[in-house]
């Protein structure tokens, strides 16, 4: 894994974009290469993810549109826990299990969702080279749930119908009350 600088400030370098900003949902442009504009992005999420804290996050949650996410397990605990996935994709899963899971887009909404129990998965690193791999668990969890935001999948499409119903009442709830940040205001400083 390539190494970064340490720990991150409290605020993140880029301000993470909210449900329901339609970048969200809208599937993220294949990566064609590495150069010093994509080293950047990913320096910038990995910086984000860590202050955030979080121990993912696709590059839509920060506004761009490129197939990149980042995940460390440590939430930056760690140095050099970083994994970068250029246009990962998911080729196998095996088992499932219900757990906990969150998301920076969808701020103190936090659910029991389906996810794979074990993945092998396919993706560029920054180097450019293929990565292909296995992983089980919670990295499982976070790599599908990550993936899916490069998809254009957010996070209450896995929910039961009846739990996305109550997730979206919660938060529109939240958005009269405005107790929820303003989708449109966060993608602009994206």
């Amino acid at each position: 894994m390539p190494e970064f600088p340490g720990k991150a400030e409290a605020v993140p370098v880029r301000p993470i974009v909210v449900y329901p900003s339609p970048i969200l949902t809208t599937p993220c442009k294949s990566v064609e290469g590495v150069d010093d504009d994509l080293r950047q992005l990913v320096a910038d999420m990995i910086e984000t993810m860590h202050a955030a804290p979080g121990v993912g996050l696709a590059a839509n949650q920060i506004g761009d549109d490129r197939r990149v996410i980042v995940v460390d397990l440590s939430a930056g605990e760690e140095e050099g826990q970083s994994l970068v996935l250029i246009n990962p994709e998911i080729l196998e899963v095996g088992g499932h299990e219900n757990g906990e899971e969150g998301c920076l887009s969808f701020p103190g909404l936090v659910e029991f969702i389906e996810r794979p129990l074990t993945i092998r998965y396919r993706a560029m690193d920054l180097e450019w080279k293929v990565v292909e791999a296995e992983a089980e668990g919670f990295l499982a969890r976070v790599i599908c749930h990550e993936v899916d935001h490069v998809n254009g999948i957010v996070f209450h499409d896995r929910m039961s119908p009846l739990k996305r119903k109550f997730a979206l009442k919660k938060i529109e709830r939240l958005r009269r009350q405005g107790e929820w940040p303003d989708w449109e205001e966060s993608q602009q400083r994206a």
